[in-house]
C-alpha cells in the first residue's frame, strides 16, 4: 500500500494561501524514503505540494514514512517563510496560479476555465496493490459502497474561500463540479473500465485516461486500486486509518471474488446521496446507509465499515491499531469540526495555527503509538 498526500501553503501572517512550491520542492530535496518509492510531487495550482509515500507492507512503515515527509516538507516550509496544512480546502484563499512549466495543468486550466479557477482542494489517497487488472475493477464494484463512509471519516474541510460552507468537506462540493466524479459506475471487466474513461475523454470531458475524478479507480501509473474519497486529513494517524480501512476493504473485496460472492447492486442515486451527506455532515450527523437506503445515525454507517473490515483488519494484525485511531478521531471530532471550534475562539487565522500545528504533530495517544510499534516490522 501507498498514499499520497496533497497539502496547501500558507502565509504565516494572514494565514491565506500563497504560491511558493517551486522554492518548497527545491528546498526540500528527496523525500525520506526515496528506495521504497517515496517521492514530493507539484500539484495543479503553486499552493500546493504533494507527499506520496513509497510501497509500504506494514502500518508501522507507513506512519514513519507519513510522518516524516509531514515534517520534512513542514521544516522546508518554515525556511522558506510558509507554513504546511493539510486541509480539504484552504480556510483563507489567496491567488495561487498554475504551476509553472507543465504543459498539462495548463491544458487542464484551459479545458475546466472557470470551475477550475481558485480550485485548491486536497486530498489523501490510497493504493492497494491488486495487479491484474480484472480483479481490480471487481474489487471496485465491491468498494463502491463504503466509499461515502471514507469521506465522512475524513471530512476536513468546511471553509470556502474565508467562509464557513456549512458543508464538513466543501472539498467534494468542489470536486463533483467535475465530470467524472463521485461513486464509479458499475463496470464489468477492465475493458469495460477502459472503454469507460475513453467515452469521457472523446466526449471531450476529461484532459486524458489520468484525469478522471471518481471516488476510486485503477491507478494510471501503478498496478493498484486508487481510493480518493478522503480529504486530506489533518493528523499522520488519520491518514494511517484510511490506509487501513482501506486495505482491509480490498482484502476483504479479494475474498469474496475468491468465494465467487459478487458485489451487491448500490443504486446510483442512493450512492450520491450518501455522498452529499457524508460532505454535508461528516462524522457530526446523519449518514446514508447504501443497502437500507435511508438515513441512519453516522455510527450506523461507520459500524458497518468497520464490520466489513474487521477480518481483513485482524488477519492482517492491524484491528487494534485501526481501532485505537478511529476511537482517537471520535474523541476529537472530525477536521472539520476540529477546525470550527479553533475558529470559534480565535477567528479564522487561530483555524490555520491548529492546521499548521497538528499536520506534523505527533499523531496517536501513547496506546495507539505502541499498538502501531509492535505491529509488524520497522521496515518499510
Amino acid at each position: 500500500m501507498g498514499v499520497e498526500e496533497e497539502f496547501l501553503l500558507a502565509d504565516p501572517v494572514s494565514g491565506a494561501t500563497v504560491a511558493g512550491a517551486e522554492k518548497l520542492l527545491l528546498r526540500a530535496g528527496d523525500h525520506p524514503f526515496p528506495a521504497s518509492g517515496g517521492r514530493y510531487h507539484r500539484e495543479l495550482l503553486a499552493s500546493q505540494v504533494e507527499a506520496a509515500t513509497g510501497v509500504c507492507r506494514t502500518l508501522d512503515g507507513l506512519h514513519r514514512q507519513i510522518q516524516e515527509a509531514r515534517a520534512a516538507l513542514s521544516a522546508a516550509a518554515t525556511r522558506e517563510g510558509l507554513l504546511l496544512l493539510s486541509s480539504g480546502t484552504p480556510v483563507l484563499a489567496g491567488r495561487a496560479p498554475v504551476s509553472e512549466g507543465d504543459d498539462r495543468y495548463r491544458a487542464i486550466a484551459a479545458l475546466y476555465a472557470g470551475v477550475v479557477t481558485g480550485y485548491q482542494v486536497c486530498g489523501c489517497h490510497v493504493h492497494t496493490g491488486v495487479a491484474d487488472r480484472d480483479t481490480a475493477v471487481a474489487v471496485l464494484a465491491h468498494l463502491r459502497p463504503w466509499l461515502p463512509a471514507l469521506l465522512a471519516l475524513s471530512a476536513n474541510s468546511p471553509y470556502d474561500h474565508g467562509r464557513d460552507s456549512g458543508h464538513a468537506s466543501w472539498r467534494m462540493v468542489e470536486q463533483s463540479r467535475f465530470p467524472g466524479s463521485g461513486v464509479p459506475p458499475f463496470f464489468a471487466s477492465a475493458a469495460d473500465y477502459d472503454r469507460g474513461v475513453d467515452r469521457l475523454v472523446d466526449c471531450g470531458v476529461i484532459a486524458d485516461p489520468a484525469m478522471s475524478f471518481w471516488l476510486a479507480r485503477l491507478s494510471p501509473r501503478y498496478p493498484t486500486v486508487e481510493v480518493r474519497a478522503a480529504d486530506a486529513v489533518v493528523t499522520a494517524g488519520e491518514a494511517v486509518l484510511q490506509a487501513a480501512l482501506t486495505r482491509a476493504l480490498v482484502a476483504a473485496a479479494l475474498a469474496d471474488l475468491d468465494a465467487g460472492r459478487e458485489a451487491p447492486p448500490v443504486d446510483p442515486g442512493v450512492s450520491a446521496a450518501a455522498v452529499w451527506s457524508a460532505a454535508r455532515y461528516g462524522l457530526e450527523g446523519p449518514a446514508v446507509h447504501p443497502f437500507e437506503e435511508r438515513r441512519v445515525p453516522v455510527d450506523v454507517l461507520i459500524g458497518g465499515l468497520m464490520r466489513r473490515a474487521a477480518p481483513s483488519l485482524e488477519e492482517a494484525g492491524d484491528l487494534a491499531a485501526a481501532e485505537a485511531l478511529l476511537a482517537r478521531l471520535r474523541r476529537t471530532g472530525s477536521g472539520a469540526r476540529r477546525q470550527r471550534e479553533a475558529a470559534a475562539t480565535g477567528g479564522l487565522r487561530a483555524a490555520v495555527g491548529l492546521l499548521a500545528r497538528q499536520t506534523t504533530a505527533p499523531s496517536e495517544p501513547a496506546s495507539a503509538h505502541r499498538v502501531l510499534k509492535t505491529k509488524g516490522s520497522r521496515s518499510s
